[in-house]
């Protein structure tokens, strides 16, 4: 059957507009040869006990649509969470992707702080939604009097990061709670991915804030990034909704396999957040003692401001066999690139390969 191109019949298939208009993301994924201090990975491995898992998981287990009911069970109780108040996720990605699709209309209005994670706009944005972006000033720091007044009753949604990424900055606990109560119209999407590296949280007052909604991921402290598994927790009367919009099937057998044993193991994550710690304050004083300036960070990871010179660091660093990640794209971060803090010996060696790119570009402090 032939169509005549001049017909009405034959136009063009479209997306939505809101497609259209949104930003794409292309983390830079391609050719990560090297120590990996680019993505805020574990740069060890995930526990011994989940390994074991992995060694004798059924090849059965792959044939079978993957049942998330009875892990989130032993989450809500690990926790101390009632289950109807856990979702598991894929990634915080979906997390996000969630919210916004069980609470945006075309037209309403969402709030961020930038810079930080970029899939906040982006799936806000494929709603139709209207993102207000408050720039963080020249610390970093997270603008608490912007964001107050940037809220208002047309406000839907919020999404903070605390710890933020890429800056490390935290939000208060007091003031999250604040904004909850000034503004229950709106779902308030506090992302602790970097909750290990920093200790405060806002999970357990979920029960009693309605619009309080807390995403927690299972790929930094717990190395299971290639797992794609995340956390959403919030109250029950809310969950009911965002429950209606995910997928039963979500979250592969394999991640569910592995998580319960993940979480068992708490002496292998106090282990290794120790050891981002103890990298974090080597890092932070071998960057004073080169002269480089740094943003105070609550992560397992720091960003440095390299200046004019960033993209032949990047470049010099990956000479070297060590990847770091240029954020000088980001608002407010021109000039500035991250390194990721794991195992003291992958940092060691990522400090070592800094000095000697810095002496390679020939880098100065800018006056």
């Amino acid at each position: 059957m032939s169509i005549d191109p001049a017909t009405p019949v034959a136009q063009k298939l479209r997306p939505r507009e809101a497609v259209e208009r949104m930003h794409e993301y292309h983390p830079p994924l391609a050719g990560r040869d090297g120590l990996r201090l680019d993505f805020n990975e574990n740069t060890f491995a995930p526990s011994p006990r989940v390994q074991a898992v992995l060694q004798r998981i059924a090849a059965e287990t792959l044939t079978k649509y993957p049942e998330r009911h009875h892990v989130e069970q032993i989450v809500a109780k690990h926790f101390g969470l009632t289950e109807d108040a856990v979702l598991l996720t894929n990634g915080v990605d979906e997390a996000i992707h969630l919210l916004c699709e069980t609470y945006l209309e075309p037209q309403d209005e969402v709030v961020i702080v930038t810079p930080t994670f970029s899939m906040y706009a982006l799936y806000a944005e494929a709603t139709g939604a209207l993102v207000r972006e408050i720039q963080a000033d020249r610390t970093l720091q997270f603008p608490y009097q912007k964001v107050q007044k940037a809220v208002q009753p047309s406000t839907r949604v919020i999404m903070l990061a605390s710890p933020n990424n890429p800056t490390g900055a935290v939000v208060e606990t007091s003031f999250l709670l604040e904004l909850a109560a000034a503004a229950p119209q709106a779902a308030l999407l506090v992302d602790e991915a970097y909750y290990h590296f920093h200790g405060e949280s806002v999970l357990s007052v979920t029960s009693t804030v309605p619009n309080l909604f807390v995403a927690r991921t299972f790929s930094k402290a717990y190395g299971l990034a290639g797992l794609r598994i995340g956390l959403l927790v919030c109250h029950p009367d809310a969950m009911r909704f965002v429950r209606k919009v995910s997928s039963p099937y979500n979250v592969n057998s394999i991640a569910l396999e592995c998580l319960p044993e993940a979480l068992a193991d708490e002496a292998y994550i106090s282990w290794y957040v120790e050891q981002v710690l103890q990298s974090r304050a080597a890092a932070e004083l071998a960057l004073r003692k080169l002269g480089v300036p740094y943003w105070p960070s609550h992560a397992n990871f720091i960003l440095m401001n390299i200046g004019g010179k960033h993209k032949d660091f990047v470049a010099a660093m990956r000479q070297q066999g060590v990847l770091v990640r240029d954020r000088s794209s980001d608002p407010g971060c021109d000039g500035c690139v991250r390194i990721t803090l794991g195992m003291i010996e992958h940092t060691e060696r990522g400090l070592l390969a800094l000095q000697n790119a810095l002496k390679e570009i020939q880098w100065r402090p800018e006056s």
